[in-house]
């Protein structure tokens, strides 16, 4: 009787240990309602997965498991538990390469899209069970970026190299966007994105036959807002992406025109403020790996 007791006692904990886990991490889905101007990733029932040798973990039928490198690696956070994953359909590119290149296109996703958190008062913070929770999961979205930093800097990320050439790929590409050229902007993005800004450069073209854009240089402010990692083999956590999620504030012109060559919107002799979050990412098991746009999150007015 004593052990029956003992091992219902186990069974709730264990249970409460799985609830806590759960609210903690919270499910990749609930991320998708923060504005990302990405592709949309369509929720499948996901089916049975298996493994196949010498290939990277796949489910049955065309999706691919993809899970957190820094959920999988934080065990002290985790209590040892390896088993969350997040599973996504890859893009179309990769199930034509077929299973053994799958892992050389983008993930396809933006992994935690960032959003501003609630301003908490002190008193709150610090004095209730609410501010706690809140505390606990402050603290852990800065270890979550300080752990994909860290990953970083040992293939030689450095910060100031880094926001150098991110500000050279926000501004080409917004050149090739303006310009419309479709062949140089695939290299600069990943494969969804790819898709995203090719619909609006034909949408733009259906409505102004040309536009005129410009950057005022240098940027006022660029900033890391996130830093997250993305694993894409369950059994290899060095096979990962990282992705950065940067805030450009800058001073834009831009102006548009119609087939007879008439402004038709903008003026490029006023300079605009335009506030942009955008997400880059770079495959850290590639060899000649290099940033890509990968997403945009929209900035809505009032956030910081």
């Amino acid at each position: 009787m004593a052990f029956r007791s003992l091992r219902n006692s186990r069974n709730v904990y264990q249970a409460l240990e799985i609830r806590k886990t759960a609210h903690l991490f919270g499910n990749w889905r609930s991320y998708t309602n923060v504005g990302v101007e990405a592709p949309e990733i369509f929720n499948r029932k996901i089916p049975h997965c298996f493994k196949v040798q010498n290939c990277l973990p796949f489910i049955h039928g065309d999706n691919k498991i993809l899970h957190s490198a820094t959920v999988s690696e934080l065990s002290i956070l985790l209590n040892g538990s390896r088993n969350l994953s997040t599973q996504v359909n890859p893009p179309a590119q990769a199930r034509k390469m077929g299973a053994l290149n799958v892992a050389r296109v983008s993930p396809g996703i933006i992994y935690e899209p960032y959003g501003p958190r609630e301003p908490i008062s002190f008193l709150r913070r610090w004095f209730t069970r609410t501010g706690w929770r809140r505390t606990k999961d402050d603290i852990f979205l800065e270890l979550k970026n300080a752990y994909a930093i860290a990953k970083l800097r040992k293939t030689g990320y450095s910060k100031k190299q880094f926001y150098s050439e991110a500000v050279n790929l926000y501004k080409e590409i917004n050149t090739l966007m303006a310009n419309g050229d479709k062949t140089t902007l695939r290299k600069m993005v990943t494969e969804h994105m790819y898709s995203a800004l090719k619909s609006e450069i034909k949408q733009r073209e259906s409505r102004w036959s040309s536009v005129y854009w410009e950057l005022i240089e240098p940027v006022i402010k660029i900033r890391t807002l996130r830093a997250r990692m993305i694993g894409v083999d369950r059994d290899d956590l060095s096979k990962v992406f990282i992705q950065l999620t940067l805030e450009f504030l800058s001073k834009q012109k831009f102006e548009a025109y119609d087939s007879k060559g008439t402004v038709v919107a903008g003026n490029k002799d006023k300079e605009v403020l335009v506030r942009d979050i955008w997400v880059f990412e770079k495959s850290q098991f590639h060899p000649g790996a290099y940033w890509r746009l990968c997403g945009r999150i929209s900035a809505k007015p009032g956030n910081k």
